[in-house]
C-alpha cells in the first residue's frame, strides 16, 4: 500500500511535478496493448539513474511494489501494476549519450524511441537493425526488457544479439554495469543477456550499450500475391533452401488483406489468399542478383503478380501495407487478442491452415500475419471481451494454436514475450526445474519480489 508517507518520500526525490497520482491521469498507465487493466497507485518519472537508484532504496525499505514501463505497447500485459504498487515510466530518460562510429557502438538511455534512434545512427552510415513493428512507439528499454524482435528478424536477428552492456538498477537500489564496449567478452555470466528478455522482474535498465552495424548500400522490396496460401508457403521454403538470407520475409492472409484495403485503399486485390513481402539488402550488385532470383521463385511458385520497388520510397510505400496491418485489422472488432506462437520454418503453411481451422472449429474470426521467414505466426483473434460466451470460444482457440505450436517443436512466444498472457502455458514448453531455477535467479536478484509483482514465474502453475 503506497501511504502518504512513502509518497511524500518519492517526491522528495522526483518533485510533485514527475509523479501522478489522479485517478484520471493514472487510467492512462492501466493499459498497454494488451487487453486487461490494472491501476497503479502512482506513476513515477525518474530523469537519471541516481533518482531510480534513491526510488528502489525507498520502494526496498517500505516493500513497495515497482513495475518498469516504457512507452506501453507491450502485448503481454509486462508493464502493468498487476499487484499495485507505482509504475516507474522512463519516458523522461530519453538521451542518446554516444554513438562512436570507430567502434560501432551507441550509448543510449531507455526511453529513447526505437526508431528515433535508428534515425540518428543511419544518418552517420551505420544500422541498428531490431524493428519492432511499434518502432515508431516503443523505447529501447522496453525492447531490451522483451527481447523484442521484428521483421528482420530472419537475417539480423533480435535485440539481444545487439547487447553489449547495460547499467541497471537492483531492486535493492545498488547500481551495477553489466558488459562492456569491446566486441568481444567472456568474463563471468552472461549477466546483460540474462536480464535481457527478463521482463521487468530481475532489474530496471537505466543504460544501455548496443552494436552497430554499417547502414546496407541498397535494397529492394518485392511483393507477391498469391491464389493460394501453400504457394506462398512453397515460395518461402524455396527461397530458404536456395539459400538466399533475405532482409525480411512477411506473409499476410486473405483477412489483412481486406481490412487493410478496406482501410487505406492501397489497391491490394481481395481475392488473393496471401501477399509475401520480401526485403534484401547489402551491396548493390548483390541486391539486385538477389531481388531477381527471388521474383523467379515467386513466380515459379505460382504468384499471379511480383512487383519490385525500383526506389527508396516505393520500398516505403509496399511496406505500408504490412505496418498498418494491425491498426487496420483492430478496426474490425472491439477487442483483438494477438498471439505469438513460433514454429518450426518448415510446418509455417501448415500452421496457418491449422490456425484456420481452429478458427472455424471454434466459430472465432482469425486473421494472420508472420514473420514468414523464422516461423513467428502472429494470429489476430478478432473479438469481443463483452461477450463472455465468444470468449470463451477465444480462449479455446488459443489453447489450440498453443497446442499444435507445441507438437511439431514450436515455442510459446517468438518475440511478445510471456507475461500474463501466456502464463498459464509455461508448464507445456518449461520443466518444473528449469521453472524453479528461473525463480531462483529470481529470488536471488529480487528477494522482496517488489519488481513487476505478478509476472509470468508467479502467475505459472
Amino acid at each position: 500500500m503506497l501511504t502518504e508517507k512513502i509518497l511524500q518520500e518519492f517526491e522528495t526525490i522526483l518533485g510533485k511535478e514527475r509523479i501522478l497520482t489522479s485517478k484520471e491521469d493514472l487510467l492512462s498507465y492501466a493499459y498497454d496493448a494488451y487487453v486487461e487493466e490494472y491501476l497503479p497507485e502512482a506513476v513515477l518519472f525518474p530523469k537519471t539513474s541516481a533518482e531510480v537508484s534513491q526510488i528502489m532504496k525507498v520502494a526496498s525499505t517500505h516493500r513497495v511494489f515497482v513495475t518498469p514501463r516504457g512507452a506501453g505497447s507491450g502485448l503481454a500485459a509486462c508493464s502493468l501494476a498487476k499487484q499495485g504498487g507505482v509504475i516507474l515510466c522512463f519516458t523522461m530518460m530519453n538521451r542518446v549519450l554516444e554513438i562512436n562510429k570507430p567502434n560501432r557502438y551507441a550509448v543510449v538511455e531507455p526511453g529513447v524511441v526505437v526508431s528515433e534512434f535508428q534515425k540518428e545512427v543511419e544518418k552517420i552510415g551505420l544500422f541498428y537493425p531490431p524493428d519492432p513493428g511499434s518502432a515508431t512507439v516503443a523505447t529501447m528499454g522496453g525492447t531490451v526488457l522483451m527481447n523484442a524482435g521484428g521483421m528482420r528478424g530472419i537475417k539480423y536477428g533480435v535485440t539481444r544479439d545487439y547487447l553489449m552492456g547495460l547499467e541497471v538498477v537492483l531492486p535493492s537500489g545498488e547500481v551495477i554495469q553489466t558488459g562492456s564496449l569491446t566486441a568481444k567478452d567472456v568474463t563471468g555470466y552472461d549477466l546483460t543477456r540474462l536480464i535481457c528478455g527478463s521482463e521487468g522482474t530481475l532489474a530496471l535498465v537505466t543504460r544501455i550499450i548496443v552494436r552497430l552495424l554499417p547502414k546496407p548500400k541498397a535494397r529492394r522490396t518485392l511483393q507477391a500475391i498469391y491464389h493460394t496460401i501453400d504457394q506462398a508457403g512453397n515460395t518461402v521454403a524455396r527461397i530458404v533452401e536456395e539459400g538466399i538470407i533475405p532482409a525480411t520475409l512477411e506473409l499476410m492472409d486473405k483477412v489483412i488483406i481486406k481490412a487493410l484495403e478496406d482501410y487505406a485503399h492501397l489497391g491490394l486485390p481481395l481475392d488473393a489468399e496471401a501477399i509475401l513481402l520480401i526485403e534484401v539488402d547489402g551491396d548493390q550488385a548483390s541486391v539486385e542478383k538477389q531481388a531477381g532470383m527471388i521474383a523467379e521463385f515467386c513466380r515459379g511458385q505460382g504468384a499471379r503478380d511480383v512487383r519490385v520497388s525500383q526506389s527508396e520510397k516505393e520500398s516505403e510505400q509496399l511496406w505500408m501495407a504490412r505496418r498498418g496491418a494491425f491498426g487496420a485489422v483492430a478496426r474490425m472488432r472491439p477487442s483483438c487478442v494477438i498471439e505469438d506462437a513460433t514454429v518450426p520454418v518448415s510446418f509455417l503453411t501448415r500452421a496457418i491452415k491449422e490456425v484456420r481451422t481452429i478458427a472455424q472449429r471454434n466459430q472465432v474470426q482469425i486473421a494472420v500475419l508472420a514473420h514468414a521467414g523464422d516461423g513467428n505466426l502472429h494470429p489476430l483473434v478478432l473479438c469481443d471481451l463483452r461477450d463472455q460466451e465468444e470468449m470463451k470460444r477465444v480462449e479455446k482457440a488459443m489453447d489450440e494454436i498453443v497446442d499444435f505450436a507445441m507438437a511439431v517443436g514450436g515455442v510459446l512466444s517468438g518475440e511478445h514475450g510471456i507475461g500474463i498472457a501466456k502464463a498459464k502455458y509455461l508448464p507445456r514448453q518449461l520443466s518444473p526445474q528449469a521453472l524453479n531455477l528461473m525463480r531462483a535467479l529470481k529470488k536471488t536478484f529480487d528477494p522482496q519480489g517488489i519488481l513487476n509483482p505478478g509476472s509470468f514465474l508467479e502467475c505459472a502453475p
